[in-house]
């Protein structure tokens, strides 16, 4: 049984030992589970750590609550693992076109069989606008919404947890899937351990919990319009893919790359990346990224029994096929490179 908080923990203490240190992920956990709606983000220079209203009845009226305070990833200590328990480590790729795909698509294809056959019946994830690139989160519910938003960018922070409040609040979808990077699954695991009553609804409701590897996210106003715009005259509509692959590489839609090193970008990413030194999603039900695969391929990490049982439904619709070598000692290398970070 996981440990239960004090509840007299609130916002201000989140406040204190978590935002005013420069430690918030941006995950948005604690904006999602708050009952009163009292947390929000800004964009921009304020978007360092949520904000509140003042509405929290828990600091005004001593009325007990603490779920912001019970969900947050960074009061727990971060993991010392590059690799992380697993059941096994495997490439993939989707067995169907799908026209934005990053890698080999195997995230999508596994969304989409479990869409198809009911083993979900939403997707929390990151989308985007094509002109801009400008991220933001969104529940998908039809595996054709689910192909047509493939290979959205998951580089540039959004505070993707909050939109869990839609799918489980709002919609009341009871068998969720979620796609984030590492602090968001952290978040998650959180919500799906706890024994706290005010997340009850959100431990319920999630079913699945897809990572995918990540050195850091990038603030979209400080990359799009100080750097790609400003420095390399790229416009947001002229790109294809971008990933992280121990430097940003871009992708435009004529072919042409681009190859920026991370050290030319370190203003640019939020904050409270530095703390974390989880590169492969440890506490996803499976991880994945493009590195250690062969081109066309996704790694994939599957570490729990829903994890596997998602992977083999989808091979066995066809949606999904695997095999080919997978090179974990450069993944290892990134984790270590990620995990070293923090220690500097």
């Amino acid at each position: 049984m996981a440990e239960q908080k004090p509840i007299s923990k609130n916002y201000l203490d989140l406040k204190s030992e978590v935002w005013d240190e420069g430690l918030c992920s941006g995950c948005g956990a604690c904006i999602a589970v708050c009952p009163a709606d009292s947390l929000y983000f800004e964009t921009g220079d304020d978007s360092t750590h949520p904000k509140s209203n003042n509405y929290c009845k828990a600091a005004v009226d001593g009325v007990p609550c603490g779920a912001c305070y019970e969900v947050c990833p960074r009061l727990d200590e971060q993991p010392s693992s590059l690799l992380g328990d697993y059941l096994e480590i495997t490439a993939g790729r989707a067995e169907f076109d799908i026209p934005k795909k990053q890698s080999g698509g195997a995230v999508t294809a596994i969304l989409v069989n479990a869409l198809d056959t009911g083993l979900v019946d939403a997707v929390v994830t990151v989308t985007e606008d094509p002109w801009t690139l400008k991220p933001h989160s969104m529940v998908i519910t039809r595996s054709e919404a689910l192909i047509g938003q493939a290979g959205s960018r998951y580089n540039w922070w959004v505070p993707l947890v909050s939109s869990l409040k839609e799918a489980v609040v709002n919609r009341k979808y009871r068998n969720i899937a979620v796609v984030g990077v590492p602090c968001v699954v952290q978040a998650v695991r959180k919500m799906l351990e706890t024994d706290h009553q005010l997340v009850q609804p959100y431990k319920k409701s999630i079913r699945f919990v897809f990572g995918l590897f990540c050195t850091e996210s990038f603030d979209y106003e400080k990359l799009i319009a100080g750097k790609l715009k400003s420095e390399y005259a790229l416009e947001p509509m002229k790109v294809c893919r971008i990933d992280v692959k121990g430097k940003l590489e871009i992708t435009l839609n004529d072919g042409i790359q681009y190859v920026i090193p991370l050290n030319e970008l370190e203003d640019t990413v939020r904050p409270g990346c530095g703390v974390c030194t989880d590169f492969t999603a440890l506490k996803a039900d499976i991880s994945a990224g493009s590195v250690g695969s062969s081109d066309g391929y996704t790694t994939l990490v599957v570490r729990t029994l829903v994890g596997q049982h998602l992977l083999e439904s989808a091979i066995a619709n066809k949606k999904l096929s695997v095999g080919g070598e997978v090179s974990t000692g450069i993944i290892e290398k990134l984790a270590k490179k990620k995990m070293i970070r923090k220690l500097e």
